[in-house]
């Protein structure tokens, strides 16, 4: 494709055309704004002007895409059920979308030889402006003196109910200026507000309290949340309760490599 930030927007727009139904929200971003941000052992092996695409799961998608998934397809016990659902549809989308292009698509739960993560899903969601991602050096006179703490996205309109789950690179697709790098929305903005967020999210975020951080437009069904707080080896016994299919042996989209990461499970 010829260079031209049309292509970002036309790109985008397919995405949300087949995407959006199912509960997925998609946002551009150049590679060289996620590159600029990491070392350089981090960076993406693209040109700056390469155009990507992250991916967000809202809280419409799990009934909107997984329970209509799982009812239809069924899944195998070889990797995680959510994984295989938004590997089904983010490829299913890049496939009658971009059949014709090469596209490199990173999911949040997979990992490098080297056992790094594909790409960094908040940073990747920050430097889109999807959700800003709030850090222990967002606080000024930390009260945690030498404790180190994780760091949590925030979305503007769905607080921490919300997950990253790809990353999409588009090869030989290229933007030029016109598209600029938005700044992802300070919904958390206060000194002890960041504090609250951060010591509920790395304290005691089983309890779902810092994803209230924000006012959200939309929570987890409780179906949801009993799904998530339910340990992943005991997930497919209650999808079973659910009279969900579960299916042994290999499909043809099968996940393989399924070590996880939090940020991608609700």
């Amino acid at each position: 494709m010829a260079a031209s930030a049309g292509n970002a927007a036309s790109v985008t727009k397919q995405l949300e055309d087949c995407l959006s139904k199912l509960g997925f929200e998609v946002y551009p971003l150049k590679v060289g704004w996620y590159n600029h941000v990491l070392p350089p052992s981090l960076h993406l092996s693209y040109p700056e002007d390469t155009l990507a695409v992250v991916v967000l799961s809202t809280p419409s998608m799990f009934e909107q895409a997984f329970l209509p998934f799982m009812k239809e397809r069924g899944c195998q016990r070889l990797s995680d059920p959510i994984d295989q659902c938004v590997k089904h549809c983010v490829s299913s989308a890049v496939s009658q979308c971009f059949s014709g292009h090469k596209v490199d698509v990173k999911y949040d739960y997979e990992l490098l030889p080297n056992r790094k993560p594909k790409f960094l899903a908040q940073t990747a969601a920050h430097v889109s402006g999807a959700a800003f991602y709030y850090q222990q050096s967002d606080v000024t006179d930390q009260p945690w003196a030498e404790k180190k703490m994780f760091g949590v996205c925030v979305h503007p309109r769905f607080g921490g109910w919300f997950a990253i789950r790809a990353l999409l690179v588009f090869e030989g697709v290229t933007v030029g200026s016109e598209l600029e790098q938005p700044d992802p929305p300070d919904c958390v903005p206060s000194r002890e507000a960041r504090i609250r967020l951060l010591e509920a999210f790395n304290f005691h975020w089983q309890n779902w309290a810092y994803r209230d951080i924000v006012n959200p437009v939309q929570i987890y069904s409780q179906k949801q949340k009993d799904y998530f707080s339910t340990p992943p080896a005991q997930r497919f016994d209650l999808l079973n309760t659910w009279g969900l299919l579960l299916r042994d042996g290999v499909q043809s989209d099968q996940t393989c490599d399924t070590q996880t990461q939090w940020n991608g499970h609700g």
